[in-house]
C-alpha cells in the first residue's frame, strides 16, 4: 500500500471521526469530526466542499449511484442532501419534532432513506417522489442499526433489545426479541446444498457484542446462534463474503473465519491472533479478494482465497492512541483508516492498470497523479512525471509520453535535463480519446469511431495541416483499434478492414479485408507484420506489405485474450506472446520454412492475479502490478535460457528446452544445449528443426557433429541452389515430406527435379503423371521400371500392360528388357505359346530360364524343357525331362549335362531297361563308384575296370564287391589285397591263413591296422619260423624283445637288413638291456664275429648318443679315409656335423679337423680340373702337410702337389714335395714319367716362392695369409670358405642355403660359374639363390669346438 494522503484537521483533534466513501465510484469521502461539520474531500486529499451544521453529525450516508450525501445531525430535525454532480446542499425536514435522529440509510436498489430516532420512530423517505412515510413506534428505544436488502426490506435494530424487518412502506413483516443490545445488522445468504432463489434471506445480527444471530425471514421462530471463546474477547464487527462465509473480528486481537453451511455452523475455518493488544475494525474488499483489520497501530491484509496468507502489513507508530476504523472504496482501490487521535489516512491499495511501451520504454501510472517513465533495457534512470488529472490512459514514444481523460490529452517531452521532461502542450479533441498511440513526431489518437492523426510538436497555425482524420468516409465504417509504428498507422473497423497508411505522407498502402470486424491490431517494431483480433475473439497474423498473401489464424487461440505483445529482442523479431488475465501464450512466426510461413504455439505460462503485461524482451515478460509497479516474469517457453540450478540437467527438462528454442528459431542456444549434454536424438532434432527453417549451413555442422555423413554430403551438394523453392525441395525431401517436396518442385526453376524424386522413390503412379507433363519421352523408361516393381509385387495383369507400354523402337537394349517382361508376364497371364514364342526369339538365355522356370511352376513341363534346351540350362532341362519320362531327351542332353544326380537317374533308368553299359557310364558321369563297380562285375564280367577304378576310388564297398568276386575265382592274393582295401583285416587274416597266403595279408597291411591284427601277423611268422617278419611286425605292435630276439635269429643272407631293424628297435625301445644285447652283438660278444661299425654308428644315431655317434663316426671316416674312399669319409663327418650343429652339441675338433682336410683335397681336384693351379697348389700343400691322413694315395698326392705347385710358381713348396718323393720310401712307386723330372728338381733347386696374399681375421683384424686357419694374434681357429678353402673375411661373408656352411661370397660367385652344386653338401645351387650376409657375429663363435 502506498500513502495518498493524510487528513488532520485540528478541529478533530482527539475525537473518533465518522467517515464515508463515495458509493460505486469513489471519488469522494466525506468526515465527520466533533466540529459540527461535514468535509468532503476529492479521492487526491483536496477538500471539496464543507457542510455546516447546527450540532454534531450524528450520520451520513451516499445513496447507492454515489450521487447523493445525506446526513443527519444532533440539533436538527433536518435531513441534509448534498448533490455531488453539481456541488449543491438541500435540506429535508424530517417533520420528528423534538426527536433526535440516530441512524440514516439509503436503500442498496431504490431511491429510499431510512432515518431512525432516539425515541424508536421511523421515516421512509422517496427521494424520487419525495414521499415521506412516517411510521410511528417501530421500535421503543433508539434505533441504531440496520440494514436494507436487495428487495428493499430494512432490518433494524433498536436499544429496546428487538429486532424489527420491514417492507418499504414501513410495515412491520416479522420482529424478534434479543437478549441483548443489537448491532451490525446485515443480509445475506446463508450457504445451503441448494441455492435458493429467494435472495438475502437471512439477516445477521450482533447481540451484545458476544454473540451473532442468524435469522431466517421465511423461518423467523427458529434462529441460530453462534456464540463464541471468551478468550476472543467481544465482537467488534463482521463482514458476509463469497458462498456464506463471515469474517468476524474480535477485540482482543482475533480474526475468525466461519461458514454458515448447515453441515459446518460452528466450525471455525480459518482462525489466528492479528493483533496482540486489541483489534477495532475488520473491512472486506471483495473486488480485491481481500480482507483487512486494523488494532495496535497495524493493518493486516489477508486473502479471501487463502486467509493464512497476509499479503501487506502497514505500521502507523506515530498515531499512539491507536487506530479506530478501516474502510475500502467499492473498487478496492483507495483504503482509509482513521485514528482516535482524530486522523484520517488514505493509502493507494489498487490503481488502475494504466501503461504503455514504446521499444523498450515503458510508461505507467504509479501513482493517482503520478507517471513513472523508465527503459531498464538500455539502462535509462526513470523519469516521473506528476500529472494534473488522474488520467485513463497513457501513451508513449520515443520522445514523448501522452496521457489524457475524456476529450483531453497532456504531451510530454522526453529529455535529459532535470527533472527529465517538460510539459509541451494540452489537445482537446473532438470526441472521448479511447486510445492513442505515438512514435517520433506523430500522435494518432482514436476517439468515435475515427482516428486522428497529427504531429505532436507543431505550431498552431500549421496543426490543422498537419493533422489528418481517417477514415474519409466515416459513414461506410467505424474505427474500433488502431496502432503507430515509426512508419506506419494501422486501425481496424467494424466492416472487417485492415488498413495501412504510410505516416510519411498519410497516403493508404494496403487494405485487407476480413469477414467481421476487427477489434484490436498489434504490429510488430518494423510494421512489416500485425496481429489482429476480430470480433469472434480470433487471433489472426497479417502481413501488410503482401496482403494478397495468406492471412494465418493462430492456433489454440484463446477467445479471452485482451492484447499482444512484440519481443523487442533483436533476435527474436518473429515471436510475441498474447495474454488475458490469467495466462501468457507465446507465439513464434517462421517466415521461411520448407512448409512456407507459419505460426506455432510455442508454450504458455501463468500471469499472475490483476497483471498486465507491457514489454517483451528476450523471454521476460515485464508486468505492471495494481500497486503501481513493474514485476519480471521469465517465461517458461524461454527456460533454455536459464542454466539448470542442480548438478546435471534432467533429460528431459532439456529435450523440453530443446524443443522450445528450436520452435523459437533460438538455433545457438538449441546448439549449446546439444553440445552441453545432448543426445543423438537431440542432435537429430535439432538437424530437422535446421532443415524446416532452410538452415542448411547449420544442418550441415549439426550432422557433421552428429556423425550423419549421407546427409552432410546431400546437404553439401544442395547448398548452393539459389532458387528458394528448389532448395525447399530438396529440404523437404530429406525430411521425407515427399507431396510438399514435389509440389516445391514443381513451382521451382527446375520442375523436372520432382520427376526424379519420384523415380527414386519408386513413385511410379505419381512419376508417371508428373512425366507426361514434363518429359514424355521418360514414359517408357518409367513403365519399365513401374513394370519392374508390378512383377515383383505379383501384379502381373498392370506389368504387363506397362512392359508393353515401355517400347521405345530406338533403345534395344532397353526394348530388350521390356520384350522380357511381356514374355514372362504372358506366361504368367496364362499366354504360354505367346510367351513361349518371345522367349524363344529374344537373345537372352537368362530369359529363357526365368520362362522355364515360370512354365516348370505352372507344371508346363514339355515347353519349359525346350526353353532350357534353347536356353543352354542342360542340367535344369534334363531334370524337367526326367519328370516328362522323356529319355531319349535326356540321353541326348547327356554330355552336356554335369550333374551327377541327373547321372544317376538316368544310369538307373538304363539299368532297369537291361543296357547294362550305358548304366555303367552314366553311374561313372555320376561318380557313384559302388553302382559302376556292380553293374561291371555283376552284369558286364569286366573285373580289370572295376579293380582299377577300385584302385583309383579306394571305395569299400567296391573293394568288398571285388573280394568276393576274386574269392569265386579262387585268386586268393587279389581277394586278401581287396578285403584289406574294404577295411575287413579280420577276414583277409583268416583267408591269409588258411591258403597260405600271409606274406601277400603281411605286404598289403598298411598303417590303419590295429595291434592286435600285427601281433597276428608276428605270432603267425614265428610259427614258421620266419624270423625276419616275425620280428618286423613284433615291432610294429611295440613288443620290441621279440622284435630284436627275432632280428638276432636272422640268416647271414638277411643279415644286413636284420641288423638296420634292430638297430631301429632299439632306437625306438629306449631299453638300455636291449641297446646293451644288440652292442654285444655288433661287437661279436656273442657269435665272435665283430660287424661293420658302421651299424654301431646308426645304432648311436638311432638312440639320440650323438656324441658316442660322433667318435663313431670319425672312426668310420678314418676307416673310409685309409680305404682311399675319401668322399665317403668327407660324407660321414659332414652328416655327422650337421647333426651335431641341429642338436646344438659341441663339434669335436678332431671331426673339424678332419672335414676341413678332406674338403680340401676335394677342392683341390675341382680346382685342378678347372686348371686353376694356385689355388690348387694352396689346397694340395695343405693335404700334403697331412699326407699322413692318406696313406693309400701318399705318393700321388705328392706328385699333384709338385706339379701343381710347380705351375703356379711355387717352386720351394715343390722342392720340398719333390724331395720327399725321391726318398727310398716312395721312389720306386712314383710314375716313371715324372721319376726323372722330380730327380732333376731336387738336383738343381729353385727356392723361389709366390708370396701369398693376406687378409684380416675376422675375430681381431690381424693380416694373416689368406689360407692360414689359426690367428697367430688371437689364437682363433678361423672358419673355412667352403668354395676356396681359404679364411672368411667379414665384409665378404655369404653361406650355403642348404648347409649353412661359410663361403666368400666373392668367390662363391666365381665358383658357381662352372660348379652346379655346394662342394660341401652338394646340394643343386645357383648364383641367384646366395645372399651377402652383413652381420656374421653369429658364425664367430669360439666355443663351438670341443678340443
Amino acid at each position: 500500500m502506498k500513502s495518498v494522503f493524510i487528513l488532520d484537521d485540528k478541529a478533530w483533534t482527539g475525537s473518533n471521526l465518522l467517515y464515508k466513501w463515495q458509493k460505486s465510484l469513489g471519488n469522494y469521502i466525506a468526515v465527520a469530526g466533533q466540529d459540527n461539520s461535514v468535509k468532503i474531500f476529492d479521492r487526491y486529499g483536496h477538500k471539496w466542499t464543507e457542510l455546516n451544521l447546527p450540532g454534531r453529525c450524528m450520520g451520513m450516508d451516499w445513496d447507492n449511484d454515489g450521487d447523493i450525501l445525506a446526513v443527519i445531525a444532533a440539533k436538527s430535525v433536518s435531513i441534509y442532501l448534498w448533490d455531488a454532480s453539481v456541488n449543491k446542499t438541500s435540506q429535508i425536514d424530517s417533520g420528528l419534532n423534538k426527536d433526535q435522529m440516530s441512524f440514516i440509510l439509503w436503500s442498496k436498489t431504490g431511491p429510499l432513506l431510512a432515518v431512525g430516532t432516539a425515541k424508536g420512530n421511523l421515516l421512509i423517505y422517496n427521494r424520487q417522489t419525495s414521499r415521506k412515510i412516517p411510521v410511528l413506534g417501530k421500535h421503543t428505544k433508539r434505533i441504531t442499526c440496520g440494514c436494507w436488502n436487495s428487495q428493499n426490506l430494512l432490518a433494524l435494530g433498536s436499544d429496546d433489545n428487538t429486532l424489527t424487518i420491514s417492507n418499504h412502506e414501513g410495515d412491520t413483516i416479522s420482529q424478534a426479541a434479543l437478549r441483548g443490545e443489537p448491532g451490525d445488522i446485515y443480509f445475506s445468504s446463508m450457504k445451503t446444498d441448494e441455492r435458493s432463489s429467494h435472495g438475502e434471506s437471512t439477516v445477521s445480527v450482533i447481540v451484545d457484542k458476544k454473540s451473532l444471530m442468524l435469522f431466517n425471514i421465511n423461518d423467523p421462530e427458529n434462529p441460530i446462534k453462534l456464540a463464541f471463546q471468551r478468550t476472543y474477547g467481544s465482537i467488534v464487527s463482521y463482514h458476509w463474503y463469497g458462498d456464506g462465509y463471515i469474517l468476524i473480528g474480535f477485540s482482543h486481537g482475533y480474526f475468525i473465519v466461519i461458514s454458515t453451511h448447515i453441515r459446518e455452523i460452528g466450525h471455525e475455518i480459518y482462525q489466528t491472533r492479528n493483533q496482540e493488544d486489541s483489534l477495532n475494525s475488520v473491512a472486506v474488499s471483495p473486488a480485491l479478494h481481500k480482507a483487512a483489520s486494523c488494532g495496535d497501530n497495524s493493518i493486516k491484509v489477508h486473502e479471501l482465497s487463502e486467509s493464512k496468507y497476509i499479503s501487506s502489513v502497514v505500521q502507523l507508530d506515530e498515531d499512539i492512541k491507536g487506530l479506530d476504523q478501516i474502510s475500502w472504496t467499492e473498487d478496492g482501490q483507495l483504503f482509509a483508516v482513521s485514528t482516535k487521535k482524530g486522523a484520517l489516512h488514505v493509502f493507494l491499495f489498487k490503481l488502475p492498470i494504466l501503461g504503455d511501451s514504446y521499444g523498450t520504454r515503458l510508461a505507467y501510472l504509479t501513482s493517482l497523479l503520478e507517471i513513472t517513465v523508465s527503459n531498464q533495457v538500455e539502462g535509462e534512470k526513470p523519469v516521473t512525471i506528476e500529472v494534473e488529472v488522474e488520467p485513463t490512459f497513457i501513451a508513449v514514444g520515443p520522445y514523448h509520453v501522452a496521457v489524457g481523460m475524456n476529450n483531453r490529452a497532456w504531451f510530454y517531452a522526453l529529455d535529459d535535463q532535470k527533472p527529465g521532461f517538460n510539459l509541451l502542450k494540452d489537445t482537446e479533441y473532438l470526441g472521448t480519446i479511447v486510445s492513442m498511440h505515438l512514435n517520433s513526431d506523430y500522435a494518432a489518437a482514436l476517439f468515435e469511431g475515427k482516428v486522428q492523426l497529427h504531429m505532436i510538436e507543431s505550431r498552431h497555425q500549421e496543426e490543422r495541416k498537419q493533422m489528418k482524420l481517417f477514415p474519409d468516409d466515416v459513414k461506410k465504417s467505424r474505427i474500433l483499434c488502431h496502432a503507430l509504428t515509426s512508419d506506419f498507422l494501422y486501425y481496424g473497423t467494424d466492416m472487417g478492414n485492415v488498413v495501412c497508411v504510410l505516416v510519411e505522407d498519410w497516403e493508404t498502402l494496403s487494405t485487407y479485408s476480413h469477414p467481421v470486424g476487427v477489434r484490436k491490431v498489434f504490429p510488430d517494431a518494423n510494421g512489416t507484420h500485425l496481429v489482429f483480433i476480430d470480433d469472434e475473439n480470433s487471433g489472426f497474423l497479417l502481413s501488410p506489405a503482401n496482403v494478397t498473401a495468406s492471412c494465418f489464424e493462430l492456433p489454440n487461440f484463446s477467445p479471452t485474450i485482451t492484447g499482444v505483445l512484440w519481443d523487442t529482442w533483436h533476435a527474436d523479431r518473429g515471436v510475441f506472446v498474447a495474454y488475458d488475465n490469467d495466462k501468457v501464450y507465446t507465439y513464434a512466426f517462421h517466415k521461411t520454412t520448407v512448409y512456407g510461413p507459419r505460426v506455432v504455439l510455442v508454450g504458455s505460462a501463468a500471469l499472475l492475479f490483476s497483471q498486465k503485461p507491457l514489454l517483451l524482451y528476450n523471454g521476460e515478460l515485464t508486468c505492471q502490478t495494481s500497486s503501481g509497479r513493474t514485476s519480471e516474469l521469465a517465461l517458461s517457453t524461454h527456460s533454455f535460457l536459464r542454466p539448470p540450478t542442480g548438478s546435471a540437467a534432467d533429460p528431459e527438462e532439456l529435450r523440453k528446452q530443446l524443443a522450445e528454442a528450436l520452435q523459437l528459431k533460438r538455433f545457438q542456444e538449441a546448439w549449446d544445449l546439444c553440445n552441453s549434454a545432448g543426445s543423438s536424438a537431440d542432435w537429430a532434432a535439432l538437424g530437422r528443426a535446421c532443415l524446416v527453417h532452410m538452415e542448411v549451413e547449420l544442418a550441415i555442422r549439426v550432422y557433421r557433429i552428429s556423425g550423419n555423413r549421407d546427409m552432410v554430403l546431400s546437404l553439401q551438394s544442395i547448398q548452393g541452389i539459389e532458387d528458394k523453392n528448389l532448395l525447399a525441395g530438396h529440404l523437404a525431401m530429406f525430411l521425407e515430406d515427399y507431396n510438399v517436396a514435389q509440389d516445391l518442385f514443381l513451382s521451382s526453376s527446375c520442375p523436372i527435379t520432382a520427376l526424379e524424386m519420384r523415380r527414386e522413390l519408386l513413385h511410379w503412379d505419381s512419376a508417371l503423371l508428373l512425366a507426361k507433363r514434363l518429359a514424355e519421352d521418360q514414359i517408357p523408361y518409367i513403365s519399365k521400371e513401374y513394370a519392374i516393381h508390378l512383377e515383383f509385387v505379383g501384379d502381373y495383369v498392370n506389368a504387363l500392360a506397362h512392359y508393353e507400354k515401355g517400347n521405345t523402337h530406338s533403345d534395344s537394349e532397353h526394348d530388350e528388357t521390356c520384350q522380357a517382361g511381356v514374355a514372362r508376364m504372358s506366361i504368367r497371364m496364362g499366354d504360354v505359346r505367346r510367351g513361349a514364342a518371345l522367349a524363344v526369339q529374344h537373345p537372352s538365355r537368362l530369359l529363357k530360364k526365368e520362362c522355364g522356370a515360370i512354365l516348370e511352376s505352372m507344371k508346363q513341363f514339355s515347353e519349359a524343357a525346350q526353353l532350357y534346351e534353347k536356353g543352354q540350362f542342360y542340367d535344369k532341362a534334363a531334370l524337367v525331362y526326367i519328370r516328362c519320362k522323356n529319355w531319349a531327351k535326356v540321353g541326348e542332353l547327356l554330355p552336356n549335362v554335369s550333374s551327377p544326380k541327373i547321372h544317376l537317374q538316368y544310369a538307373k533308368a538304363k539299368e532297369a531297361d537291361g543296357k547294362y553299359k550305358e548304366a555303367a557310364l552314366g553311374y561313372e558321369s555320376a561318380k557313384d563308384w559302388d553302382n559302376v563297380i556292380r553293374v561291371l562285375l555283376d552284369h558286364l564280367n569286366n573285373p580289370d575296370d572295376a579293380v582299377r577304378i577300385v584302385r583309383e576310388t579306394q571305395s569299400i564297398d567296391g573293394a568288398k564287391m571285388v573280394a568276393r568276386f576274386f574269392l569265386r575265382l579262387n585268386d586268393y592274393g587279389s581277394a586278401i589285397h581287396f578285403l584289406v582295401l574294404s577295411q575287413c583285416n579280420e577276414e583277409a587274416f583268416h583267408l591269409a591263413q588258411q591258403h597260405g597266403q600271409m606274406e601277400v595279408y603281411a605286404a598289403i597291411i598298411g598303417p590303419e591296422a590295429t595291434q592286435e591284427d600285427y601281433q597276428s601277423i608276428a605270432l603267425y611268422f614265428e610259427g614258421e619260423k620266419k624270423h625276419l617278419q616275425a620280428g618286423k611286425f613284433f615291432q610294429k605292435c611295440g613288443q620290441y624283445s621279440r622284435a630284436l630276439k627275432h632280428f638276432l635269429k636272422c640268416s647271414n643272407t638277411e643279415d644286413n637288413q636284420a641288423i638296420e631293424m634292430a638297430i631301429e628297435t632299439v632306437g625306438q625301445a629306449k631299453d638300455m638291456t636291449l641297446t646293451n644285447q644288440l652292442i654285444d652283438f655288433l661287437l661279436g660278444e656273442s657269435d665272435g664275429m665283430p660287424k661293420d661299425a658302421k651299424y654301431l654308428f646308426r645304432l648311436y644315431m638311432a638312440l639320440q648318443q650323438y656324441r658316442e655317434a660322433a667318435r663313431t663316426a670319425i672312426i668310420i671316416a678314418r676307416e673310409e679315409q685309409c680305404a682311399g674312399s675319401y668322399l665317403n669319409a668327407h660324407n660321414v663327418l659332414f652328416s655327422m656335423y650337421t647333426e651335431l650343429q641341429a642338436h646344438k652339441i659341441k663339434i669335436p675338433a678332431e671331426m673339424a679337423t678332419n672335414l676341413m682336410i678332406l674338403h680340401s683335397y676335394l677342392l683341390a681336384r675341382i680346382y685342378t680340373k678347372r686348371g686353376d693351379h694356385l689355388k690348387a697348389a694352396r689346397m694340395l700343400i695343405r693335404v700334403s702337410n697331412n699326407i699322413s691322413k692318406f696313406p693309400a694315395h701318399v705318393v700321388p698326392i705328392l706328385t699333384s702337389a709338385v706339379i701343381e705347385c710347380q705351375r703356379a710358381g711355387l717352386k720351394k713348396s715343390a722342392f720340398s714335395f719333390a724331395s720327399m718323393l725321391m726318398r727310398p720310401d716312395y721312389r720306386n712307386d712314383v710314375d716313371p714319367k715324372f721319376r726323372k723330372k722330380f730327380e732333376s728338381l731336387v738336383r738343381h733347386p729353385q727356392m723361389s716362392e709366390l708370396d701369398e696374399e693376406t687378409t684380416p681375421c675376422p675375430y681381431c683384424g690381424f693380416q694373416l695369409p689368406e689360407n692360414e686357419l689359426l690367428c697367430i694374434a688371437c689364437k682363433n681357429n678361423i672358419p673355412y670358405c667352403i668354395a676356396t678353402g681359404r679364411h672368411l673375411i667379414k665384409e665378404d661373408w655369404s653361406t650355403c642355403p642348404h648347409c649353412d656352411f661359410p663361403a666368400l661370397y666373392s668367390q662363391f660367385i666365381l665358383f658357381l660359374e662352372t660348379e652346379t652344386a655346394c662342394p660341401m653338401c652338394f646340394e643343386n645351387l645357383s648364383a641367384k639363390e646366395l645372399k651377402k650376409i652383413p652381420d656374421c657375429s653369429k658364425y664367430l663363435q669360439t666355443n663351438e669346438l670341443d678340443p
